[in-house]
């Protein structure tokens, strides 16, 4: 997911959907001493174990679709990356909207928008639905070959 990110020159980092971590860690020993981390968590239980895991980083317990006004809060308009571990497959069309949008509206301008998506899952409704999404609405969109060592094995795509 962070691999050919500039992620120690970023001056705003946001992950979506941080669920445990694993992201999260890999981004928080990338970033700069002066980037700005926001991760932004909907569930109650992982929001917890985020912030006593990473207790200096910043943790918002709210949708997604909350991005821009997360952002607000500490005086940004925008970010430079933007990761995802939302579950898009399955997330209802309205919310799926709402966050790609909240997206859409938060990157700078020649910013990356990074996330995945399970191999067994790249026939569902909402995953070509979100591929339509990006591809109507980024200059560069690009799909990693299959990582076969995650379990499952997935795909990560990154968007410009």
């Amino acid at each position: 997911m962070v691999r050919a990110c500039d992620l120690h020159k970023a001056k705003t980092v946001v992950e979506l959907g941080a669920g445990t971590g694993p992201f999260t860690r890999e981004i928080l020993s990338q970033i700069g001493p002066d980037t700005l981390f926001i991760a932004i968590e909907l569930d109650e239980h992982s929001v917890g174990a985020l912030r006593r895991e990473f207790p200096d980083a910043i943790i918002h317990h709210e949708s997604a679709a909350n991005l821009q006004e997360c952002l607000a809060r500490h005086g940004r308009q925008r970010a430079d990356y933007v990761f995802s571990g939302l579950p898009w497959g399955s997330l209802p069309a309205d919310v799926a909207d709402a966050v790609l949008n909240a997206v859409f509206a938060s990157l700078e301008p020649g910013g990356t928008f990074v996330t995945f998506s399970y191999l067994h899952s790249q026939m569902l409704p909402g995953i070509r639905r979100f591929r339509t999404r990006v591809l109507q609405h980024f200059a560069s969109v690009s799909t990693s070959p299959v990582v076969w060592n995650n379990v499952p094995p997935a795909v990560v795509v990154r968007c410009k």
